[in-house]
């Protein structure tokens, strides 16, 4: 409609008088206004349906979250200040707006858990948004628009665009140092990469290496990257040094503490598993589909355009692109190579994917339009985008059904944990004959599931854990004493080791959850729910079984067609009979 289109002068002349990205009168695109409520539309809703994905965002970031806010939730080892691997300064910025929401209107945690995820969806509209302006003024109007589209529908962003993880909180900042990079903001960039790589991720300082290049071998500008860099080290390490001290009840600095125990100790992370390289290729084409493989082509595109579109066509707003798309080649560079893999460590440059997936079909454009001028005599000063927008637009439509697939098939599979817990919540109230203080939810071979303490019905609720054939660390309560985040436990150790200390005992337990796949269990992972005389089922939802469906329909959905081919077992809540 002509309220969300808005026509796109042939020329604009931007800032210093440099020549800008030629564009069409016959082309349209999204104005800012529509492109933010577009984004904020796609936040919102992954807000509200997207699962966690990661096991690491529920004990590291909301656990620790719901005991700053209720004085109860799971100490992960990390937080001990033996380690003081994480930062509460990272939880207090999400959690003063969450404390005054629950002052003011006291809801239900659960109702919290899904403000914080509408805020932290907000704050990514709003980056998208600005970071579509800069693509928009250094790229070109049509790889704009291809990003727009490609954010909107990629899995990729749906599951990390509101996921409580540094990893996406430096995505944010990526956003926004790369823009202003852009825009030749160089004093906002630093202090954008700085915020990212001391508040969210260490390892987001490799975006800013681009950034430093560009500034000390290109133009030579020393004196303002040096600068810039202290005081942005000072503004943000400073606080930051000071909140995180006065929580561990030591001298505390968690960034460069995580950057040490990653990169110069001699377990680190492979202790959590170790995968083949293969593993974020098929991750990076799940989350993108073809998009992800045009990404990764894009170096190889432009050498080829380089050859063979006029130099005209080719020319951005301010940076050469092996500059400008430096970080994201970076960043796979040094993540490919190592061998602890995890699909959060991509989320700082996911917008990067987008971006790359663009320019490379742009490419294509400009090399169609090539060909067909070789072919057929075309009118002088005819734009390449009045002969191949229907490339552009095959690509774009086709990314959005597979993207849409994707995420469908990720609610569809997994969500169940947190529709169970919801359900949870509307049970009648509980009551407790022996008038205990505490209710125990327990969890066994599915304790990573776990959705957090924000969807446990009341204060006394407690989730405990049954010992598994799972050998590793597991969190435990923290001390809900006054300086509880102060207190050395010698339970924790940094090595993944085993300890009895979490385990709980069954008999106490008046709830479980439990998943059932195949009806097999073993002794120290038994279905529970095949033993009526203990337990008895309140609800059950179907949950994939993975192992038993076609990798392709499990990973993609398609009506009608993928139910004849993936399988579901039941995730079930429990209680036991006799309360």
């Amino acid at each position: 409609s002509t309220a969300t289109l808005r026509k796109v002068p042939a020329k604009s002349k931007p800032a210093n008088n440099r020549e800008p990205v030629v564009t069409t009168t016959s082309n349209i695109f999204p104005k800012i206004d529509t492109a933010f409520k577009a984004l904020l539309s796609a936040r919102f809703c992954a807000a509200i349906w997207s699962s966690i994905s990661d096991c690491d965002e529920t004990f590291n970031y909301w656990e620790p979250l719901h005991y700053l806010l209720y004085n109860r939730g799971l100490q992960t080892w990390e937080y001990s200040p033996e380690f003081a691997l994480r930062s509460y300064t990272y939880l207090l910025i999400h959690g003063v707006p969450a404390w005054i929401y629950n002052q003011i209107f006291h809801p239900n945690p659960m109702l919290v858990f899904y403000f914080i995820r509408c805020m932290l969806g907000l704050l990514s509209a709003i980056v998208e948004v600005y970071f579509y302006k800069g693509v928009c003024r250094e790229f070109g109007v049509n790889i704009g628009r291809m990003w727009l589209i490609f954010q909107l529908f990629s899995p990729g962003m749906f599951i990390s665009s509101t996921a409580l993880l540094p990893s996406s909180f430096s995505m944010y900042l990526t956003m926004a140092a790369l823009t202003a990079w852009w825009h030749q903001k160089y004093k906002l960039a630093i202090f954008f990469i700085v915020i990212s790589s001391f508040l969210g991720w260490p390892f987001a300082a490799l975006i800013g290496l681009p950034i430093a290049y560009d500034m000390l071998i290109r133009l030579r500008i020393y004196k303002t990257f040096i600068v810039w860099s202290v005081i942005s080290a000072i503004t943000v390490g400073a606080p930051m040094i000071a909140l995180d001290s006065s929580y561990f009840g030591k001298f505390a600095f968690p960034s460069l503490n995580l950057l040490i125990y990653n990169v110069f100790t001699s377990h680190g992370p492979n202790l959590y598993g170790v995968e083949p390289l293969s593993y974020y290729f098929i991750n990076g084409f799940l989350n993108f589909n073809f998009v992800w493989l045009l990404s990764l082509l894009t170096p190889i595109m432009l050498i080829v355009a380089y050859f063979l579109v006029p130099a005209r066509s080719r020319s951005t707003l301010y940076l050469p692109h092996y500059l400008s798309l430096a970080p994201f080649y970076v960043w796979l560079l040094v993540f490919f190579a190592q061998p602890h893999k995890e699909e959060r460590f991509m989320f700082p440059i996911f917008p990067l994917v987008t971006l790359c997936g663009g320019i490379s079909i742009d490419i294509v454009q400009k090399l169609f339009f090539r060909l067909k001028s070789w072919f057929k005599r075309l009118p002088p000063g005819t734009h390449y985008l009045n002969h191949t927008l229907f490339i552009a637009a095959t690509f774009m439509i086709l990314s959005m059904v597979l993207g849409m697939s994707r995420i469908f098939s990720l609610y569809r599979n997994y969500h169940a944990p947190f529709d169970l817990m919801m359900e949870f919540n509307n049970l009648p109230e509980f009551k407790n004959p022996k008038a205990m203080r505490e209710v125990n939810i327990c969890v066994g071979k599915d304790w990573y599931r776990f959705p957090s303490s924000f969807f446990l019905p009341k204060p006394e609720y407690r989730i405990r854990f049954l010992k598994s054939e799972f050998k590793g660390m597991l969190p435990a309560y923290f001390s809900e004493s006054e300086n509880g985040t102060k207190i050395i436990h010698n339970y924790f150790n940094d090595q993944n080791r085993e300890n009895e200390f979490m385990y709980f005992d069954y008999s106490k337990c008046h709830f479980i959850i439990d998943l059932d796949l195949n009806g097999h269990g073993s002794q120290l992972e038994p279905i529970y729910a095949q033993r009526t005389d203990e337990w008895e089922i309140v609800k059950s939802l179907p949950f994939l079984n993975a192992n038993e469906s076609n990798q392709l329909f499990r990973a993609f959905y398609l009506p009608f067609i993928s139910d004849k081919f993936i399988k579901y077992g039941t995730f079930s809540l429990l209680k036991r009979v006799n309360i």
